[in-house]
């Protein structure tokens, strides 16, 4: 009996210590940081040089004046309209545009992309065109020339316009519905 006790003592004792919680065990590896900052060295040449190119172009560009936006792109109106309403978040706009590398190169066509319906600010398009779209008067024609973190960035659209690609769409705002909030 006594050999039971003991043998039950043991098997209790192990019991209990091996259902401890067992310790996360800690990194060993040391992050320098290097990465981010050869990304962040990397993303401000490729910047650098995108605007030195886009520079050139707007100096060759002698029949339009071209703005620079708040948000790092350059427009010029093609046919400015008399119009002063610019769309607003919740409107409707429709728009016809066509999208060109910068030397000209027509990657789409206003043919291909047909008439856009667009709510403003609550639809997900190319970032640069959100923001230019709400610059514009029903009856405009933009020039926009936008960097790649304007376009579609590093991940390019997947079709045509690759890896880091800055362009220039030539939008044509064909009409704006105010949409009255229920």
């Amino acid at each position: 009996m006594k050999q039971f006790k003991y043998i039950l003592l043991v098997g209790i004792s192990a019991f209990l210590t091996s259902c401890s919680e067992q310790q996360a065990r800690k990194s060993i590896s040391h992050s320098s940081g290097t990465f981010m900052k050869e990304s962040i060295d990397r993303n401000k040449k490729m910047n650098a040089q995108e605007k030195e190119a886009i520079a050139k172009i707007i100096k060759k560009d002698t029949a339009h004046i071209y703005n620079v936006s708040e948000k790092g792109f350059w427009y010029a109106y093609k046919t400015k309209s008399n119009a002063n309403v610019f769309p607003v978040k919740g409107d409707v706009v429709s728009f016809d545009y066509e999208v060109t590398d910068l030397y000209g190169n027509s990657i789409y066509t206003a043919a291909e992309l047909k008439t856009q319906t667009y709510h403003v600010d609550k639809q997900n398009i190319m970032n640069g065109l959100r923001n230019g779209i709400k610059l514009m008067h029903k009856g405009d024609k933009v020039k926009f020339i936008f960097p790649s973190q304007s376009a579609y960035g590093y991940h390019g659209d997947d079709k045509k316009i690759g890896t880091n690609q800055p362009i220039i769409c030539i939008v044509t705002l064909n009409e704006i519905k105010t949409v009255i909030p229920e």
